[in-house]
């Protein structure tokens, strides 16, 4: 797979031996995300048209008891369709590794232990313990991967395959079948009013906290797009707009999944403790939790309202990625122009267009195709299915998160100052959403939306 320059020069692919590849290996690692992303979508539609109306079947993670677990989610049937997923996986994306130029036995290796690790974190997971508090599978995908990485020392075939970024830009990729636009529109003004004013408020505060405290720019805007639009997914967005340190990714990514934990107990108790209404709650939740598997856990706990009010919240906050992308690159382009006019660089929109991550284009292709071109009637056919695809990608992706990430960093780099950063922006965050959740969805400012 292709590997980052941090100088801000667009991304480029470059063979291990660091000389200049041939056509595949220029792919970048968003081109890769697209290809395979948008080939898995396809291959999902053409199983469906050819079921001729029948259902694929995803596979089950969910238990109670342990004869569910040995009856269902252990039974051969079920592994099989897990272990074929996993297949699909590692042809796919070793073809990707193998045409970069990358070591693709030390690929498959490392890659066959993170995805049993992964099955592990969704299997965990299911238990219908788990799910009563609202510990989903991120959670334990990170804490396996962080416990291994901290208390042992892994094998370079092992840290090879720990590739987060590629592993949930493709899952990203998927994600677009199920944010779709028609939804989002009949959900009407308050959930698209919230975003943008939590999101472009939050952010910015987040930069002026990150100065204060004199944390550099570069991890500024990785933190202030995780704690504002939608964690993991926008500091991607974020760190491949402005061509960022992968070491200062992997930082906040690990801040926004052990943050989240404490979110997700704690902020259900508050509605609950404090009489807040439920829409109210619910929007809440969906305007501060940073994916939409932990607004649906977490609001789930409060009610059915809670829990549609969350989605719709996250769904207008994830629309906003394209948004965002093209927002964070255009103003780190013109930050950094004083520089440029006396290098090689001049800002314009072809230096904008290099820096914007081509993934997220990925993303709303296929949200825009899934909201206005497929059948409303296939998308439902294929989206248990697609989003047992997407929540595979994202447990990879969680589980080399760990694997890339120190305890120990949290605190020396830069003097633990980007971790007080992230607090201190998601405390804001949490109270400036809460204020908007009662003005657009308890009756203040707007009528409170009819969510059934």
């Amino acid at each position: 797979m292709a590997k980052e320059k941090n100088s801000g020069t667009p991304e480029v692919a470059l063979t291990d031996s660091g000389t200049q590849p041939g056509f595949w290996a220029r792919l970048t690692e968003d081109s890769w995300a697209n290809l395979i992303g948008g080939s898995l979508v396809a291959g999902v539609l053409l199983w469906v048209f050819a079921l001729q109306g029948g259902k694929p079947v995803a596979p089950v993670y969910g238990w109670a008891n342990a004869e569910a677990l040995f009856g269902k989610v252990l039974h051969l049937d079920n592994l099989g369709i897990v272990a074929l997923s996993g297949l699909v996986f590692a042809l796919l994306s070793s073809i990707a590794i193998k045409l970069s130029g990358g070591n693709l036995l030390k690929y498959l290796a490392g890659f066959s232990v993170i995805f049993i690790l992964a099955i592990f974190s969704l299997i965990a997971a299911g238990n219908s313990g788990a799910s009563a508090y609202g510990i989903e599978y991120v959670i334990f995908a990170l804490l396996t991967g962080l416990l291994l990485n901290n208390l042992f020392k892994l094998p370079e075939w092992l840290k090879t395959a720990a590739r987060s970024e590629f592993f949930i830009k493709t899952g990203l990729i998927i994600l677009g079948t199920s944010v779709l636009f028609t939804d989002i529109i009949r959900a009407g003004f308050p959930g698209i009013l919230q975003a943008v004013a939590v999101v472009s408020v939050v952010w910015f505060f987040s930069m002026w906290l990150s100065r204060r405290l004199k944390v550099d720019d570069e991890f500024g805007v990785i933190l202030a797009s995780a704690v504002s639009i939608c964690g993991v997914s926008a500091a991607i967005v974020a760190s491949g707009a402005i061509q960022g340190d992968k070491k200062k990714l992997s930082y906040v990514t690990t801040l926004v999944l052990l943050i989240a934990i404490p979110m997700m107990i704690l902020q259900p108790w508050i509605i609950q403790a404090f009489g807040i209404p439920e829409i109210v709650g619910g929007a809440w939740l969906g305007g501060t939790l940073d994916t939409t598997a932990s607004v649906t856990a977490a609001a789930e706990q409060v009610g059915p309202a809670a829990t549609k009010a969350g989605v719709i919240v996250k769904f207008s906050q994830n629309v906003l990625l394209g948004v965002a992308a093209f927002f964070i690159a255009t103003w780190w382009v013109l930050k950094k122009s004083p520089e440029a006019a006396a290098g090689s660089e001049k800002p314009g929109l072809k230096l904008i267009w290099e820096r914007f991550p081509k993934f997220v284009l990925g993303f709303i292709l296929v949200s825009l195709v899934f909201s206005f071109l497929i059948p409303a009637e296939t998308v439902k056919l294929a989206s248990g299915f697609l989003n047992s695809l997407r929540t595979l990608w994202f447990a990879l992706a969680f589980v080399a998160i760990g694997l890339e990430a120190r305890f120990s960093d949290l605190l020396k780099t830069q003097g633990g100052r980007p971790a007080l950063v992230f607090i201190g922006a998601q405390l804001f965050n949490i109270v400036w959403t809460l204020l908007w959740s009662y003005l657009l969805f308890g009756g203040v400012l707007l009528a409170v939306p009819d969510i059934k």
